[in-house]
């Protein structure tokens, strides 16, 4: 019998999967984005009751790149700026 943890994460497919590795990303399912595990507005959102139930985790950039995530504006700033200009912002 398998004891290990597992973790939740969402692969470049979007779609959920159990892994053994903890996820580096964190990230809100409604709203697309992705950001670092201590981003200080996700804290804060989650420290309300709020963002929980939207939370998902990803095991790295590329990853949550490729499920449709963009970068967090408050903890990924360099990230966020680089996503803008490519939108055409």
């Amino acid at each position: 019998m398998n004891n290990e943890k597992k973790y939740k994460l969402i692969g470049a497919d979007g779609k959920e999967y159990f892994s053994e590795q903890k996820g580096t990303l964190g990230g809100h399912r409604k709203l697309k984005i992705y950001g670092r595990l201590d981003c200080p507005s996700a804290l804060r959102h989650i420290a309300k009751g709020h963002y929980v139930h939207e939370r998902v985790f990803f095991s790295d950039e590329a990853t949550a790149i490729a499920a449709g995530y963009r970068p967090c504006a408050v903890c990924m700033k360099k990230e966020y700026q680089i996503w803008k200009q490519k939108q055409g912002y």
